[in-house]
């Protein structure tokens, strides 16, 4: 029976030309070879299984190479390298540090290094995992990689470049390796299915490819799989069904009831995904890369990024014409949330229904009831800015019609009726009660208010008129001008001056909110109609409060309608009430009340947090 040799053994790389998605380094290499610029030191750094290894083997060899071809290449027949082909070269050497990481381990490397080759040009070390070195042996291994002897050369490959120290960085020549790109790993697999005589479908190794993650070595782990499974014929059902990958079927149907709306379709698809055991993180993320690739397909000059197969691609561009582009921007954004909750969610089915819910409410009517917006209709005021009907005038009057009554603010004191005067008609002021003060109409937003509660100027007005004119004589003079009260003499009390005061508390910022808390404790007095005090605890509050006193004026001129209204700042007598802000305040309060508090923090220990 003939061993069997996995296909990432058995399809390695012996050429730099046969080297896949690492064209640049491989130009590098060779032109450094041909012409005979070698450095000292490399390193080679990237994700695994994308030919670090590899392609320090092949440096190595070729180096060595008695009858180099013209392109640069190894010739595969002098002494060297039939040595190296047949694993038997004593010039290439390979540690693997995270099994040979001490300080004993390198200074057996470093005692070996001083031996010249027998055969060939250059001892070669390929020190692979170099991360897993300790501290010390980094520290050893120093000054022979800085000044090593001319005949050796070291080539050091890790994964993570981030964990080598900066003076090894500094002493090599630093190769970054890339990912292999899913097109050329496709490539890849399609010449080793045809040299294995394997049938598959481009839509199956597209699958393969992006599971892999750009590693060779992984996707020809996962193609030896497959066809195991398969049998030698690999399609694209037979891959998602063994891999458990989801199928992009699912994620089609999901997208068209997405932009139809269809929640209930949504929703039982997504309990369909989850009965075949794939997670919800799985298929969140798996949907937020689908909504990228349908953005990607709209524009020809972005189709490239699209890694699909052919069959699929059209499928793509097909969908991706019935998305609006700002559906798309919103759905990758809702999908990514849900994806950077999913792990702190206590009901994770529950949150990426909810994203599916948010998804497909995107492309919903902004009058429709179901689509969780607010309506568009605004609500009609209820009531209508006219004076309330009285007892006597309960219905709207007509035009033409005389007033029921003059306002309170302009009204004469009422007296009773003489004997002679005759009875009005309905809907009509009686003679007696007409005001010898001229009527005036009142504006929309003017106040009723009591004229012994003002003391502005309509007392004085009325006790001009009352000296002028009689009051059995009708009224014929000319009206007095600011009869009526304007907004900038708007009369006041002290609850509405509190609400403002609340509210400009609230406007501050957020770095302020210090500030905010003291003034929503602190408690305001109305002095006099325009003129309200506050009272604060010690001086440093009392300076601040004095420099926000023009906005707080400006606020409450604003919000009241009267530029009359002043401010004023005094300090608390000792015997007035003090407020504890912060919870060392409240604690200091609460010991002076009881002093057994003190003692219970000092018996156990306590600290304020």
């Amino acid at each position: 029976m003939e061993n069997y040799i996995v296909s990432a053994r058995k399809y390695r790389p012996s050429t730099f030309d046969s080297v896949v998605g690492q064209r640049a380094l491989t130009t590098t290499l060779k032109n450094a070879i041909a012409t005979q610029k070698l450095a000292h030191a490399y390193l080679f750094c990237g994700p695994r299984g994308v030919g670090k290894t590899t392609c320090a083997r092949i440096f190595a060899k070729t180096i060595n190479c008695l009858h180099p071809t013209k392109d640069g290449e190894a010739c595969n027949e002098c002494e060297s390298c039939r040595a190296f082909n047949e694993q038997r070269s004593y010039n290439i050497h390979e540690l693997d540090a995270a099994s040979n990481n001490s300080v004993e381990d390198i200074r057996s490397l470093i005692e070996q290094v001083r031996i010249p080759p027998q055969i060939g040009h250059y001892k070669v070390y390929i020190i692979d995992e170099v991360h897993m070195l300790s501290q010390a042996a980094f520290n050893a291994f120093l000054k022979t990689l800085e000044e090593p002897p001319h005949h050796a050369i070291f080539i050091l490959a890790t994964t993570e470049k981030h964990k080598i120290l900066p003076t090894i960085l500094s002493r090599c020549q630093i190769y970054d390796f890339n990912r292999i790109s899913v097109n050329d790993t496709v490539e890849h697999l399609q010449y080793v299915a045809q040299k294995e005589g394997i049938q598959s479908e481009p839509e199956a190794l597209n699958v393969i490819a992006q599971k892999a993650d750009g590693g060779m070595r992984d996707a020809l782990s996962i193609f030896d799989q497959v066809v195991s499974f398969t049998n030698g014929h690999i399609t694209y059902q037979r891959v998602i069904e063994n891999l458990n990958v989801l199928d992009y079927e699912y994620y089609f149907r999901i997208t068209d009831c997405l932009l139809e709306n269809k929640v209930p379709e949504v929703m039982l698809l997504f309990n369909d995904i989850l009965n075949k055991g794939f997670d919800g993180n799985h298929f969140i993320t798996g949907l937020a890369s689908h909504f990228r690739d349908l953005l990607v397909s709209r524009d020809a000059v972005t189709l490239p990024l699209l890694e699909v197969g052919a069959s699929v691609r059209e499928r793509y561009q097909a969908q991706a014409q019935k998305c609006k582009p700002q559906f798309l921007y919103k759905a990758m954004k809702l999908c990514n949330d849900c994806d950077l909750n999913y792990r702190a969610s206590k009901n994770k089915r529950f949150l990426v229904e909810l994203t599916l819910i948010q998804v497909a409410q995107l492309t919903a009517d902004e009058d429709s009831a179901s689509c969780g917006q607010s309506p568009t209709n605004t609500l009609k005021p209820l009531f209508k800015q006219q004076a309330a009907p009285t007892a006597s005038n309960p219905a709207p009057q007509a035009k033409g019609s005389v007033a029921p009554a003059a306002p309170p603010h302009a009204a004469t004191p009422v007296s009773t009726p003489p004997a002679s005067t005759p009875t009005a008609a309905p809907g009509q002021t009686p003679a007696w009660r007409k005001s010898p003060i001229p009527e005036q109409k009142e504006e929309k937003n003017t106040p009723k208010v009591d004229p012994n509660t003002i003391g502005i100027s309509i007392k004085q007005a009325l006790k001009k008129a009352e000296g002028t004119v009689p009051p059995s004589q009708p009224a014929q003079t000319q009206p007095e001008p600011n009869r009526t009260i304007t907004q900038e003499e708007r009369p006041f009390e002290e609850k509405d001056l509190t609400y403002h005061w609340f509210e400009f508390a609230n406007l501050l910022p957020a770095e302020e909110a210090a500030t905010a808390g003291r003034m929503k404790n602190m408690k305001l007095k109305l002095l006099d109609e325009t003129t309200f005090e506050v009272a604060v605890d010690n001086e440093l509050v009392q300076k601040y409060m004095l420099e926000m006193v023009p906005k707080i004026e400006q606020h409450m001129r604003a919000k009241l309608h009267n530029s009359r209204i002043t401010m004023r700042v005094r300090i608390s007598a000792p015997q007035e009430t003090v407020r504890a802000y912060s919870r060392v305040e409240q604690y200091q309060m609460m010991a002076q009340k009881n002093p057994y508090l003190q003692r219970l923090k000092e018996e156990f220990g306590l600290e304020l947090s």
